[in-house]
């Protein structure tokens, strides 16, 4: 079997997460592992077998790779992928996807225009109980919906810190970009695309010139309203939590990266559930992968890729296209900043 050429740019923490993931599959050659930083280049170059470069278009011309991981800090991402897909290559960015909707428009477009395999890294779509969230709506087990409550919190910045790329809204910091992105993308997904802000506040807790948190009245296409509670600087936590609550007049689903709780007032039909609640752990809805790092969802949408790269799966979770309404909808909130 023919294995894919990948190559990486960018290597901090997410990248290093792709990278692991890359080198196990056995699908995957990686030909090219890229990043500015001295240390992680010679720190790969000494304990990895991996082609390490310094320079991406040094990499791309030389290494040759059919697909790339981007994983470099958002601000980057469209000068970037807009070369790679200029080049005819299948590109896997990190979320969120650009700064600005209109890049995230051209982006999509140029994908498009050259029949590419596009993908962003919103890994909560390979959670099971996520996943049997969105089937559950589209199967219309609660009937006419009501509303929701998108929520996530965790310790990210729990006291006042030093610049970094987090506390600079132009670098892609700041827990709008870092955290409500993947609530806001959820709710996208499994309910509609977010249409309408009716209101916002970005508040900082800790940080000077970005928000630790995030509260919104959002609409939907559809029409259907609901809010938007996000916290990054919540010690409470001792990682990053998120939980959808969805109403409607048969009932109400809540779902985390843990578990997925039904209540029923009746029966569905075609369905197993009965009156009342109904759990289902994330065990039992999960699908295995081959190589566990982190989560099953970050193997999973990675193995999801790869087999749309090669042409076994369609290019349809997680697309440019789609990351276009989560940018959107950033854009919308942080018009009340």
């Amino acid at each position: 079997m023919n294995k894919v050429k990948l190559a990486l740019i960018g290597l901090g923490k997410m990248g290093l997460s792709h990278l692991s993931i890359a080198g196990a599959h056995p699908q995957v050659q990686v030909v090219g592992a890229c990043d500015t930083s001295a240390m992680v280049i010679d720190f790969l170059k000494k304990f990895t077998p991996f082609p390490c470069f310094d320079n991406y278009k040094k990499m791309i011309a030389e290494a040759k790779p059919a697909a790339v991981i981007v994983a470099v800090p958002t601000k980057y991402h469209f000068e970037i992928i807009e070369y790679l897909l200029q080049q005819k290559i299948h590109v896997f960015c990190e979320k969120p996807f650009t700064l600005s909707h209109a890049e995230s428009q051209q982006l999509t477009a140029l994908a498009a225009a050259n029949k590419l395999v596009n993908q962003v890294g919103y890994h909560n779509r390979f959670l099971g109980t996520f996943i049997e969230m969105s089937r559950l709506i589209k199967a219309d087990v609660l009937q006419e919906l009501h509303h929701f409550t998108a929520e996530s919190y965790g310790p990210v910045v729990t006291k006042p810190q030093q610049d970094t790329w987090r506390s600079n809204a132009n670098e892609g910091g700041g827990c709008l970009y870092d955290y409500a992105s993947h609530v806001i993308d959820l709710v996208n997904n499994s309910l509609g695309n977010i249409e309408n802000i009716s209101g916002c506040l970005l508040k900082k807790i800790y940080s000077k010139n970005v928000e630790d948190a995030v509260y919104s009245l959002v609409q939907l296409e559809s029409g259907l309203t609901g809010v938007l509670s996000v916290n990054w600087s919540d010690s409470t936590y001792r990682k990053m939590t998120t939980q959808i609550t969805i109403e409607g007049a048969n009932g109400k689903i809540i779902a985390d990266a843990t578990e997925l709780k039904l209540f029923l007032k009746a029966p569905v039909k075609n369905e197993k559930f009965t009156a009342g609640w109904n759990i289902q752990t994330v065990g039992a809805l999960q699908s295995p992968v081959d190589f566990y790092l982190r989560g099953e969802e970050y193997s999973a949408q990675f193995d999801y890729f790869i087999a749309a790269v090669k042409g076994l799966e369609p290019n349809a979770i997680n697309t440019f296209a789609q990351a276009t309404y989560t940018d959107k909808a950033i854009q919308l909130m942080k018009q009340f900043n």
